[in-house]
């Protein structure tokens, strides 16, 4: 860890309990808003995933609001740079830790670093995660917790005061619980080929799938995180409302029509009660769509059939 320093007694556990492999991260003094706010969420467990194009990365999607918003002290401005073992809180909402090499040159917020010792480990986990995502589907799951407490799990659920908002709340609440730790039905079957609308040419699939991925991604990291950290970062609440109906609306009708009725059911209820939210209440439902966006995007990714294109291999450009 060299000149971090060390937050006292901020120890976490990373574990893998379908693979056996635990390994320990310190937390440290780069972003201490960030270590905090991952700090007092645990424990937690979550879908494990593999960056797909970046490179030899690990991330899942974590139940931690307060990432979408929380500012930064400490960005690496390219984080092919940090050193193996760095642990991340994004603003996409995932825990993410860097295993190996990068090819993805983005800014990145660092919390603390994988002990030397357990750098095997990791190194083990990361083959095994990326054959999951990759090839044979595997589910793993994480668990992150506090060095020495027990495992556990939960999904926050934000007040509101507006009785329309907060049954909206609980109702997205209760399907997020229901879908971070098994694959959500109506993906489960997309991804076997049962898509009541008939969404893709000719019977075909892979097409429909694709464009669930690229339309659910952004929803969740753009729209609902840009509209969680504008209501933060104070813009008019007139202006929000406008925002809301030019980002969300369209999206979600089309993600209805493939096949993830509720999210376009959801989507409705919001933009039902849209006009007479104030900005706690805005923030609350913006928040708990982004934590079941962001749930969906990681079963995605989990569900999609990437080997399909493994005859697909890059060349030199010579």
């Amino acid at each position: 860890m060299s000149e971090n320093k060390t937050l006292t007694g901020r120890q976490i556990e990373i574990s893998w309990p379908d693979l056996g492999i635990t390994v320990t991260a310190d937390l440290d003094d780069r972003n201490p808003a960030l270590a905090d706010a991952l700090w007092e969420s645990l424990p937690y467990q979550s879908l494990q995933g593999h960056a797909l194009i970046a490179g030899e990365h690990l991330y899942h999607v974590s139940p931690i609001p307060k990432l979408l918003h929380t500012p930064h002290t400490t960005r690496i401005p390219d984080r092919r740079e940090a050193a193996d073992g760095t642990v991340f809180c994004s603003g996409l909402q995932h825990l993410g830790i860097k295993y190996g090499t990068l090819t993805e040159p983005m800014p990145a917020t660092p919390v603390g670093q994988i002990r030397e010792a357990d750098m095997p480990a990791l190194l083990e986990a990361g083959a095994a995660i990326w054959d999951a995502v990759y090839s044979t589907k595997k589910q793993i799951l994480a668990e992150v917790r506090r060095a020495g407490e027990p495992g556990g799990h939960r999904i926050p659920k934000l007040p509101a005061t507006d009785a329309d908002a907060a049954r909206l709340i609980a109702d997205i609440h209760a399907e997020t619980e229901k879908i971070w730790l098994a694959p959500p039905a109506e993906l489960d079957g997309l991804h076997r080929g049962i898509i009541p609308s008939k969404a893709g040419n000719f019977g075909t699939v892979l097409p429909t799938l694709l464009f669930v991925n690229g339309e659910t991604r952004p929803l969740g990291y753009a729209a609902y995180g840009g509209l969680v950290r504008a209501v933060v970062q104070d813009m008019p609440l007139d202006s929000l409302v406008q925002m809301t109906r030019l980002l969300v609306g369209v999206p979600a009708e089309f993600l209805g029509y493939c096949g993830l009725e509720r999210l376009w059911a959801f989507t409705q209820r919001f933009l039902d009660v849209l006009d007479r939210l104030d900005r706690d209440d805005f923030y609350a439902v913006t928040s708990q769509m982004a934590l079941y966006v962001n749930c969906l995007g990681g079963w995605n990714l989990q569900l999609y059939p990437w080997e399909t294109g493994d005859h697909l291999r890059q060349q030199d450009a010579g």
